[in-house]
């Protein structure tokens, strides 16, 4: 007999406005700025357990990030630099080294997707319209759960209050029908502004990575990331007839208007080795869990204001394992409305 747990309908779980400090501006080998999405997968399982040890009876399914102001911890210039701490000496009185260390201040809107656990067919669905009170308690409670806890590797500060912003935790039901669950989410969504959510933009790559092998057969994947994520100007020469005076005109042609803001972000991770049995080896950080060695894998994202998300499943991220491939990674089911026929981003993830 199985001994999985029955879970009910599903509701939605947000934290406005958590102010995180020194949180990791290190995302992965080729990126930084700003915390990787599987930070925040991360934290969702974390929060579940001690949830559950709390006695709340919530699964978290999926993740959605709005990020409304950060402050990467960095020295102003041309070339910018982290800034640095001074370690303790070591044990021989010495200089010890410095290990860089990427910081952010972050103000940021966390949105889970959860359901309710039910352990016993006798216990009360609390995950029910017009059953406010009980929702506000378990929304009151997982925020004390989470303010025990580090984001991203940041320190949870308290909420700053300000006229028209929204910083107390709620929790709400997510309607069965699409068209009363879209009118809710419109209403949601205004709370969220000013403010950027990331989604995942996997199309993009397969897209520039077919024109750019019109000029260049040899192109792979990892040419047409690092050309997304990168400005590549050109000058081309506008206005009166060839061979006299012209203006010379700098621009971008794959960043024209609309084009949206565009950031490489790591989403994964893809094996490097075959699968270890527990305690196979050694110093692991847990000996009752199957080990194996991995690198990251790469796709596009995309920082979009709330306000032109069609639905809550846009918004969100969860996790996804594939065995087969040995592949670990986050995905997001935002698509552009421009795109009529998206193309199937599964062997385009671009690997470290």
């Amino acid at each position: 007999m199985s001994s999985a747990l029955p879970y009910s309908a599903k509701g939605l779980l947000v934290f406005p406005h958590l102010r995180v400090q020194n949180a990791n501006a290190i995302s992965s080998q080729m990126t930084h700025g700003f915390p990787s999405i599987t930070a925040f997968t991360g934290l969702m399982w974390a929060l579940e357990r001690k949830l559950t040890e709390a006695g709340v009876p919530l699964r978290l399914l999926q993740v959605g990030v709005i990020c409304h102001r950060h402050q990467e911890q960095v020295n102003a210039g041309y070339v910018k630099t982290f800034r640095l701490t001074r370690n303790p000496v070591d044990k021989s009185g010495g200089t010890a080294g410095i290990v860089e260390e990427g910081r952010t201040h972050l103000d940021l809107t966390l949105v889970f997707q959860v359901q309710q656990k039910v352990g016993a067919k006798s216990e009360t669905p609390l995950l029910v319209q017009g059953n406010d009170n009980a929702l506000a308690e378990l929304a009151a409670k997982a925020w004390q759960t989470l303010a025990t806890m580090r984001v991203a590797g940041g320190s949870m500060l308290p909420a700053r209050p300000a006229p028209g912003r929204f910083i107390r935790p709620w929790l709400a039901v997510l309607p069965d029908d699409a068209s009363e669950c879209a009118k809710n989410f419109r209403e949601w969504r205004r709370q969220w502004l000013p403010g950027y959510a990331l989604v995942g933009r996997n199309d993009l790559v397969p897209a520039r990575l077919e024109a750019m092998r019109k000029e260049r057969p040899e192109a792979n994947a990892l040419d047409a990331l690092l050309d997304l994520s990168r400005f590549n100007y050109r000058a081309e020469k506008e206005g009166g007839e060839a061979g006299t005076n012209q203006r010379v005109h700098w621009h971008d042609p794959d960043r024209g208007k609309g084009s949206g803001w565009i950031v490489p972000i790591p989403v994964g991770y893809t094996a490097l080795s075959d699968l270890y049995d527990p305690g196979q080896v050694q110093n692991a950080r847990d000996d009752d869990t199957s080990f194996r060695f991995v690198e990251s894998i790469y796709s596009m994202g995309e920082w979009i204001s709330p306000h032109r998300l069609d639905s809550i499943d846009a918004l969100l991220w969860h996790a996804e394992t594939d065995l087969d491939r040995a592949v670990y990674r986050c995905r997001n089911t935002y698509v552009p409305v421009a795109t009529a026929d998206p193309v199937e981003p599964d062997d385009f993830y671009v690997y470290d």
